[in-house]
């Protein structure tokens, strides 16, 4: 009779020092999301993914789940039908979003501290497309000895500009 009890509260000890599956940790983080920092007091951290609910999508990262993909205004990414349940799952009454797998899907940069809890979101690929187009205007400068030159003469090459104000 002892013995059964024993093997059962055995049993149970170990039950209760296993880890709990990554799906059922929920965790407060903070995302980092068009440089805006949002805590999500329930996120779920699993394998390299942030699955956040839908509800915190929107208020992190403006972005929504609609038929038609992650939407924010007239800006749509569809997700592939054929990898939904990478993206979306359902559980406990909730819709949840798999943050990373949009981020790798728009070609956007992610930073991760495990310590802090923090994931931050750079610049998604459609955003940097207009950043390829920024040129410096031409300018002219003398140098110590008194030549001009200007920036177009270093076109293809890299250059240090050093700046300051003595007011």
């Amino acid at each position: 009779m002892m013995k059964g009890r024993l093997s059962a509260c055995a049993f149970l000890l170990v039950l209760w020092a296993a880890p709990i599956p990554a799906q059922g940790r929920q965790a407060k983080v903070t995302i980092i999301y068009d440089d805006k920092a949002s805590e999500i007091n329930a996120a779920n951290e699993e394998a390299g993914h942030l699955w956040i609910t839908t509800v915190d999508l929107k208020r992190a990262t403006g972005f929504e789940l609609k038929p038609q993909g992650v939407c924010r205004d007239e800006l749509c990414f569809p997700v592939p039908s054929v990898r939904q349940e990478g993206f979306v799952r359902k559980r406990s009454g909730k819709t949840w979003f798999n943050l990373v797998a949009f981020a790798n899907l728009v070609q956007q940069p992610i930073a991760q501290d495990e310590g802090l809890r923090t994931w931050y979101f750079g610049l998604r690929s459609d955003q940097r497309e207009g950043l390829s187009s920024l040129k410096a205007p031409d300018f002219m400068l003398p140098d110590m000895s008194g030549r001009l030159h200007s920036l177009s003469d270093f076109r293809g090459k890299k250059v240090l500009l050093v700046t300051w104000a003595s007011w």
